[in-house]
């Protein structure tokens, strides 16, 4: 199958409610108030394991509790009113959109074309990254990592082509690990169609889509394909084996719980998959050596955090050059409220910038060995 671009270009994620356009503006005014005054909303300083909440994450944790997510199950009314909320809530914690050129496409996925949407940076350095979103393998889509591509795409100069695979409990494992896999090979074979240097297009994605990136890498590598030119893992799940110590001393109240990520787990586990299969814990894979270069973002006050470092470790341990980084005050999910917190803005810049230091010496080390 050939996918080809279809649909419009778009400048901007759908338009929010009053409601919700209301409460974004409260949640942003919130955000802007003197430091004295947000901790007479949030209350002392946070401590726990060493590190302290940064101000932002703790304001936004403040500020949920007013509006408490009802638990999740697969049941059809209940999921879909998790995936509505996911969404809506991204949108009003992405601020103004960078007002960058989209084009919303499609991609092979592994039965079929899924929907994808191509980000065109301004200035533009010729790489590409195909980008899998996050939210537990069951909630997330396009429009859910809308904001955080567009920053990640003008700040790294890459294209980045965020693809919108298929979810559980509709389609438990392997199939979106299967998606993700098909997406890369289908953009790897369209690079100079989608505007990208072949030899520069990464793997990336935050959470379960960065499980998705390790994964896709893996495999390509296991099967004698192109390798990605690298590897951009946000906060990812990389063991369904064994619970690292951060799994408990961040069990409950800093977003992601011990509830939702069982929840998580199981969904997209369903009844065949096996924890040890490299697949569905890449840290479990035996070897890790020849994967590419691999920029490995960690949170401080994140259930995942230990394993996600776990996986650089590893990584440097089998000799694949890792750039790590920790932001330890924040939370797990960062990288979606770049509207109303100015640290999460910046760091995401700063991945962004990571990012394009690395495809750019990746670039030079190709241009160097095709020397004749």
């Amino acid at each position: 199958m050939t996918a080809r671009a279809v649909t419009e270009s778009t400048t901007s994620v759908s338009r929010l409610s009053v409601r919700d356009r209301a409460q974004a503006l409260f949640v942003s005014t919130a955000f802007a108030l003197p430091l004295t005054i947000r901790r007479r909303i949030t209350g002392p300083p946070v401590h726990r394991d060493g590190l302290t909440l940064h101000p932002d994450a703790h304001l936004l944790l403040t500020l949920s509790k007013a509006r408490p997510r009802p638990a999740l199950s697969s049941e059809d009314h209940v999921l879909a009113a998790a995936r509505a909320e996911l969404t809506r809530t991204a949108k009003m914690m992405a601020g103004k959109p960078i007002s960058i050129h989209t084009d919303d496409i499609l991609v092979r996925g592994a039965d079929g074309p899924l929907r994808a949407r191509l980000y065109i940076p301004t200035h533009e350095s010729g790489a590409l990254l195909v980008f899998f979103h996050g939210g537990g393998w069951v909630q997330g889509g396009i429009e859910s990592h809308d904001a955080p591509c567009r920053l990640l795409a003008e700040t790294s100069g890459a294209r980045i082509v965020s693809v919108e695979y298929r979810l559980a409990p509709e389609f438990p494992f392997p199939t979106p690990v299967d998606d993700a896999y098909a997406a890369y090979q289908d953009i790897m074979s369209r690079a100079t169609e989608l505007g990208a240097d072949p030899a520069r297009i990464a793997v990336g994605g935050d959470s379960a889509g960065a499980h998705l990136a390790a994964v896709v890498a893996l495999r390509a590598r296991d099967d004698g394909l192109t390798l990605p030119a690298a590897q951009l893992l946000i906060y990812p799940a990389t063991d369904f084996h064994e619970k690292a110590p951060s799994r408990a001393a961040f069990a409950e109240g800093f977003f992601l719980t011990t509830e939702n990520i069982n929840f998580y787990e199981r969904t997209f586990l369903g009844v065949n998959a096996d924890p040890l299969n490299p697949w569905v814990s890449p840290l479990r894979a035996p070897n890790l050596s020849g994967l590419p270069p691999t920029i490995v973002v960690t949170a401080g006050f994140d259930p995942l955090r230990d394993e996600g470092e776990s996986y650089a470790q590893k990584l440097q341990d089998n000799g694949v050059r890792v750039m790590s980084r920790r932001y330890p005050g924040f939370i797990h999910g960062f990288v979606n409220i770049v509207g109303p917190s100015a640290a999460a803005r910046t760091a995401v810049v700063e991945i962004g910038g990571m990012l394009r230091a690395l495809l750019n010496e990746t670039a030079a080390e190709t241009s160097f060995r095709n020397v004749p």
